[in-house]
């Protein structure tokens, strides 16, 4: 070994490098240890933190709101530290050792071995033990480094959506499919095209696409009075109510109207909650042609669509599946409004929930042309959102493929309605 390597001790230039590449190592293992802790806290844990109503408690939530920026943050971060360490160590090891061979071997063993450990295998050991904890501990530091690395990070986020979104394309439809849909569609008329291009696109339509948000979910509490459950039957017109406990998140089951129909002239002393059935949830990435199947099996018309922590999202029912084929079912009980008004020939009113699609329908783009500014925004107020990347006030305009979107109207941070004007020379 000593024909090989010469060591030539340490000076005061080594030890800082020493420092500078132990300090690296620690915060390469709190970014690794902070992606096992945020994305392994459940539905309870995020409860704690949020009724806790700590600053910590305040960032782990912030991070949490926006989980790929989160990711790309962490991924971004122990890359340029871990390059950095490579780097010291690599200027460390030279500056100790003269190598006569095996220079590249004993560099790469030594590295890779100070990175696995410290960098990667202790800390989210760690981390999994108490994910809580540890997320609490990193999380306001981590605040400081989404707004560092924001703009690398949001490079990363926005070259994975397009990615993603042009490998979804491409899995979409094969060529056979693509002919046989060209067929069908020479001698039909306009709703028939529709209907057809519904078809075709079932399979790839998942539930957060089609169901009606949580703001719009008309519900009952578990403990309100009978005549306050008959009042909310009779203002909404729906056939089957959701019935929670104390909020949203906390759904206990499903009202039948049917079921109430022999008590209708009850009082308040009925106890109506015995007459609530079991509810159905569903992740809100599930393909709606699975859901219909599911809906066949489990004999229920109606879902809740929950994320990954449990939180209500949405509603989805039979009727919002088929008017993803057929179009938009309307019966007597619907309100004969429309989601847009035109103004002139250049200018839109929408209403904020309006989708994309509908819009870009309405204004007779070709789809998915805001595919590339709408990131996972599903309606306009979503989009606006995404460009904007802050919460819009009154006023307030963003710009994209030649369109100017103003914020019109807005009720509790909630954009209510949008103008959209189009460019023209």
């Amino acid at each position: 070994m000593e024909d090989t390597i010469i060591y030539n001790g340490i000076t005061p230039d080594i030890v800082l490098k020493l420092a500078m590449a132990g300090l690296l190592l620690v915060i390469s293992a709190l970014a690794s240890g902070s992606e096992t802790a945020l994305f392994s806290l459940s539905h309870n844990d995020v409860r704690c933190i949020r009724e806790r109503g700590t600053a910590a408690g305040d960032a782990v939530l912030r991070l949490l709101g926006d989980v790929d920026l989160l990711l790309a943050t962490i991924l971004v971060l122990n890359n340029l530290v871990n390059i950095g360490i490579v780097i010291l160590s690599s200027s460390i090891i030279d500056s100790l050792f003269v190598f006569m061979r095996f220079e590249f071997l004993f560099k790469t063993v030594i590295v890779t071995f100070l990175l696995l450990l410290f960098g990667e295998i202790l800390p989210k050991v760690l981390s999994q033990s108490s994910p809580v904890g540890f997320a609490l501990f990193v999380a306001q530091p981590l605040l400081v480094c989404r707004w560092l690395l924001k703009p690398l990070s949001y490079i990363l986020v926005r070259t994975g959506h397009r990615i993603s979104s042009l490998a979804t394309h491409e899995n979409e439809l094969t060529i056979d499919d693509l002919a046989d849909a060209v067929d069908m569609t020479r001698n039909t008329s306009t709703e028939e095209r529709m209907m057809l291009s519904g078809i075709v696109n079932f399979v790839n339509t998942e539930v957060e696409e089609i169901m009606k948000p949580r703001v719009d979910i008309t519900a009952v509490e578990l403990t309100a009075p009978y005549s306050e459950v008959r009042e909310t039957i009779i203002e909404s017109g729906f056939s089957r109510i959701p019935v929670y406990d104390e909020d949203l998140d906390n759904i206990k089951g499903t009202l039948y109207v049917k079921d109430l129909m022999p008590h209708i002239g009850a009082g308040d002393e009925f106890g109506w909650q015995q007459l609530i059935r079991k509810p159905h949830f569903v992740p809100k990435n599930k393909k709606i042609n699975d859901l219909m199947v599911e809906f066949q099996a489990e004999k229920v018309h109606m879902a809740i669509v929950v994320d990954e922590y449990g939180s209500t999202l949405g509603l989805v029912s039979l009727e919002d599946i088929l008017e993803e084929v057929v179009g938009e079912i309307s019966d007597e009980s619907d309100a004969d409004e429309s989601f847009y008004t035109r103004i002139d020939e250049h200018t839109y009113l929408f209403d904020g929930k309006t989708h994309i699609g509908d819009f870009e329908r309405v204004l007779q783009l070709d789809e998915e042309t805001m595919s590339d500014v709408k990131g996972r925004a599903e309606t306009l107020a979503g989009l606006m959102l995404e460009i904007k990347r802050d919460i819009p006030r009154k006023g307030d305009f963003v710009k994209a493929h030649g369109m100017r979107f103003i914020v019109e109207a807005i009720e509790s941070h909630r954009i209510e309605t949008i103008k959209v004007t189009i460019d023209h020379e």
